[in-house]
């Protein structure tokens, strides 16, 4: 039988509706998500969603006071900026998995676009393109998509006001309750939110004290005591001396203290401290305390090398553009020659002039003909024996100083390299056959997997610096190693120290002697009980101590 006219008229009505509570309930999950996520990555698991946010009662009440056509307006512009708030949060997720510190709205958008030169590494220009493409797309789809959330939930508790003031007055005493008590279903996450808030707070009061630290910075950049100091009074106490300073990647102080990863990297310090021992070598150890955890190597150089906190891009560009004395530099006034030996650097450095640098050994002038370990997997080892062919072994050269960083150390911890004879290695292409693949040891999914892998490669990485000093090694080499930052929070864990070890070691006895006030420990490992310094306080009292 066919249906009556009128119960077709009612289909197409039932189903808007159907549509709309559809809607209501997406645009409800959608601002609900928004307001309730927390900011750590590792903390978003269901139950950290079980929450009360105290924005979403504030947010009704203003909708119930102002009445429909005010309050919807207002309900757009507050979705648009809990829109912002969100992409801000999850910026702040990667920041704070990856470097250890929460996003800076006044100084990082550099280190953004330090970010899209890194996937034009990895990606190709045109991957790059559509990547960056792509999330621009869905940050203004998010935008756009929580501020019409937000109008339609306007619009439903306009239509019923009444249970909309009964709910907010009960779901307030119920989050009241929860504050007082600070109950949590995920630790540390509160069950009462205010997390959208705290974040727009901690943002807003966040800019004067960026602005603060630049000017700061601007103040204690206008100092440099060495700036002007003749070459012949710079490094006396270095005269005849091979410098080689290398930053390990990752070296952090948890490679040392962590119950998952110090078993892996203590015995090969003691070993090489007796090895290195035997050969004559005696060694210093302290630790410096780097401005930068998790990644941003290069503002680490640059703190050491300036004697200058260099914590972000913009502070890094103010740098490299000026005249500022570094080590390097320094070396290169008092007579040395000056090279750079760096394979994870596969596009132009212009930074080179302004470090003092008359050689540098790029990715595309490493001679590396392996395909698996290439660029930021180079092992260290072929690193150094490269640099021992290019420079060391040259006859009839002078003193020679080097900045050497060596990335087998680099995330995510593998591959690794096996280590081979020193005769063997070659053009690099061992590293593609047997003799010189991958170790075994990878990564798993869960992030407890991650310490020993960090840990083996540190262990690699160190383990390539003694046997390089044993083998290449004499009265004139004096070695400078340490990290440039702690590795990831995935491996250290969140509010881990940023100290990173720093080891003086040499054969002539005068040149440690030079370094006897500074309290440094015996050894290639230091102790807990170490002096600490600021990493930009380096370079003042390496130059005095071997100055005039």
């Amino acid at each position: 039988m066919t249906a009556p006219h009128g119960g077709r008229a009612q289909n197409p009505g039932r189903a808007r509706r159907v549509l709309g509570t559809v809607l209501t309930v997406l645009a409800g999950l959608l601002v609900f998500t928004a307001l309730v996520l927390p900011r750590e990555l590792g903390q978003v698991v269901p139950g950290a969603l079980l929450r009360i946010p105290v924005e979403a009662l504030l947010g009704v009440l203003a909708v119930l006071v102002l009445g429909h056509r005010a309050g919807r307006v207002v309900a757009v512009v507050c979705g648009a900026v809990l829109g912002l708030l969100t992409i801000l949060k999850t910026i702040d997720m990667g920041f704070l998995e990856a470097l250890g510190r929460p996003f800076d709205p006044v100084v990082d958008w550099a280190q953004l676009a330090a970010g899209g030169t890194f996937l034009v590494d990895t990606l190709g220009r045109a991957g790059a393109v559509a990547a960056v493409a792509g999330v621009a797309v869905l940050a203004v789809a998010l935008v756009v998509l929580t501020a019409l959330a937000a109008r339609r939930l306007a619009g439903v508790v306009t239509r019923h006001r009444r249970a909309s003031a009964r709910g907010v007055a009960v779901l307030a005493a119920c989050w009241l309750a929860l504050a007082v008590t600070g109950a949590e279903i995920v630790p540390p996450v509160p069950v009462a939110s205010r997390s959208a808030a705290s974040l727009a707070y901690q943002k807003a009061v966040g800019v004067p004290a960026s602005v603060a630290d630049q000017q700061a910075f601007t103040e204690r950049f206008a100092v440099d005591a060495f700036h002007d100091t003749p070459g012949p009074e710079l490094l006396r106490g270095l005269r005849g001396k091979d410098v080689v300073l290398t930053f390990v990647e990752s070296y952090g102080r948890s490679a040392i203290e962590d119950p998952a990863v110090a078993p892996l990297v203590d015995p090969v310090l003691a070993d090489g401290t007796r090895r290195l021992g035997a050969a004559g070598y005696s060694a210093r150890s302290g630790f410096l305390t780097s401005p930068v955890a998790g990644g941003g190597s290069w503002l680490a150089h640059a703190t050491l090398l300036s004697g200058l906190r260099i914590s972000n891009q913009q502070q890094y560009r103010t740098l490299v553009g000026s005249d500022r004395m570094t080590l390097t530099r320094a070396f290169q006034r008092a007579g040395w020659r000056t090279v750079a030996v760096q394979p994870g650097t596969s596009s132009p450095w212009p930074e080179g002039k302004f470090y003092g640098i008359d050689q540098l050994y790029d990715a595309a002038h490493m001679g590396n003909r392996s395909r698996a370990f290439a660029g930021f997997h180079t092992p260290d080892q072929y690193t150094l024996a490269q640099f021992e062919r290019a420079e060391r072994a040259r006859p009839g050269r002078g003193p020679l100083m080097a900045e050497i960083p060596l990335v087998s150390s680099h995330w995510p911890f593998t591959p690794l390299p096996r280590t081979v004879d020193w005769n063997e290695i070659g053009d690099g292409s061992i590293y593609d056959t047997p003799a010189g693949t991958a170790d075994p040891g990878g990564v798993g999914p869960d992030e407890q997997d991650l310490r020993p892998a960090y840990g083996r490669s540190i262990a690699y990485s160190l383990s390539s610096l003694i046997s390089y000093v044993e083998t290449h090694g004499d009265d004139d080499l004096v070695l400078v190693f340490l990290g440039d930052h702690q590795p990831t929070p995935a491996v250290t864990g969140q509010g881990a120290s940023r100290d990173v070890p720093i080891t003086i070691v040499a054969r002539d006895p005068t040149v440690l002697d030079r370094i006897s006030g500074w309290g440094w420990q015996n050894g290639l490992e230091p102790g807990p009980e170490a002096p600490v310094w600021p990493m930009e306080d380096f370079r003042d009292r390496f130059l005095t101590a071997f100055g005039r």
